[in-house]
């Protein structure tokens, strides 16, 4: 909304307006005005659910101070929420596609948590949401992102168009073509804004990967195929972060401490993506209007930072699910509009490992029931951080060494970008 009023101002030479055009700047403010929301309001919302007598029922899995959590209250993903929602639509370019797609993506993932946290805490109801309502609203989601980048005009990718096109064409046969020209150190270069289904892939020295490879036994039809293929793996990407960081959520600060990192990875990829300079002297993707979701993703990491204030050890709030579902989700979206979807089994290293260790639980369980007659464990209990636990590390350390890693698969998920 300050953008938009100060855009309107500007054309009256008002002082200070211009500000409002720098990313930078709309950043700052965000971050600034996402970590005074949840710590100032945090307190409140935290004592609001504490006298609803909105308590998390501890489950009795035999782990070293389980039991003192018991009562704490959660839905305290509402404090995320409204930590992101609020500076995004205050200073971010409203107008922008991809901002109004990780809005309805907050919304959209923090009403399905929302409503099993209700069930659970309000309806007396541990089972919650059923499983299959939850990936409904997920696949939905996914879908919704999937078509909408397919659909859009705006969503395009800017590729170099080689000089063999352009020699012999008039100035006007090239801006028939929607053709721009653009002077870099002196050398001029022509690109085109096309629709397309290409990806980053890390380590590959062409670094991209098109999804119309999966259907090119199509033919003439394989650019429509990619899409419907775009749309699939959308889909399976938003259903499994969004899980994967739900089931992160075990520990004090763990969630939100990965997701802090995770957010500040895709920030400065965004950012990078997002600015024709820098995309151009990387080799990288450039796609117009990515740069504006930097300012969305400062009012994300200000949330998740902000959060940890009341999550850290020992906590007083609990996301719930109304949280982790959200932030999940959310990552999944961003890295799939800025064509890093490919980079998330690296940088969000931690989720991927927490969802595999269990399902190696359930399925080795399983096999060696059916086999033995008796079901065996990899893990002393899973998700991997109550393995840990169970071997008698701390909780913080924990969260702590989760967290290291993760900055670690960060640097890693950037380096990528010129390892190929």
């Amino acid at each position: 909304m300050f953008y938009h009023l100060f855009d309107y101002l500007n054309q009256f030479d008002f002082p200070g307006a211009g500000l409002f055009q720098y990313i930078s700047f709309r950043s700052a403010m965000t971050v600034i005005a996402s970590l005074i929301i949840s710590l100032l309001f945090g307190k409140k919302i935290i004592n609001l659910l504490a006298k609803m007598q909105i308590g998390e029922d501890v489950r009795k899995l035999g782990l070293k101070g389980e039991q003192k959590k018991a009562g704490t209250p959660t839905m305290g993903g509402l404090i995320i929420l409204a930590s992101i929602l609020i500076p995004t639509l205050l200073f971010a370019n409203l107008t922008n596609t991809y901002i109004i797609l990780m809005l309805i993506t907050t919304i959209w993932l923090g009403s399905v948590g929302f409503l099993d946290d209700y069930i659970k805490t309000f309806k007396n109801d541990k089972a919650g949401l059923a499983g299959k309502f939850k990936i409904a609203g997920q696949v939905g989601l996914g879908l919704i992102v999937g078509i909408t980048l397919f659909l859009n005009d705006d969503v395009t990718i800017r590729k170099k168009v080689p000089k063999s096109e352009i020699e012999g064409k008039t100035a006007v046969e090239v801006m028939g073509r929607n053709i721009n020209r653009t002077t870099n150190n002196g050398e001029e270069q022509y690109t085109k804004d096309v629709k397309s289904t290409s990806t980053t892939i890390p380590f590959f020295k062409n670094n991209e990967f098109d999804y119309a490879y999966l259907v090119s036994f199509l033919g003439k039809h394989k650019e429509k195929g990619a899409w419907v293929a775009f749309v699939i793996v959308t889909i399976l990407i938003v259903t499994a972060v969004s899980n994967s960081a739900n089931l992160t959520d075990g520990l004090d600060g763990l969630a939100t401490g990965v997701s802090a990192i995770i957010g500040t990875t895709l920030g400065i990829l965004a950012y990078l993506s997002g600015n024709m300079i820098y995309a151009d002297y990387l080799n990288i993707m450039y796609i117009p209007f990515t740069g504006e979701l930097v300012v969305y993703m400062s009012a994300f990491i200000g949330a998740t930072i902000g959060f940890m204030w009341y999550n850290s050890y020992p906590a007083q709030v609990f996301m719930g699910d109304t949280g982790s579902l959200a932030i999940g989700g959310i990552i999944a979206v961003f890295a799939i509009i800025i064509r890093k979807e490919l980079m998330i089994p690296i940088l969000c290293g931690v989720f991927f490992v927490e969802s595999l260790s269990v399902v190696l639980q359930v399925g080795y369980f399983k096999y060696t029931k059916k086999k033995f007659g008796e079901g065996k464990r990899i893990f002393s209990m899973t998700p991997i951080h109550h393995h840990y636990q169970m071997k008698g590390y701390p909780e913080p350390k924990i969260v702590m060494r989760f967290m290291i890693v993760t900055i670690l698969l960060a640097v890693i998920s950037i380096v990528t970008l010129k390892i190929r």
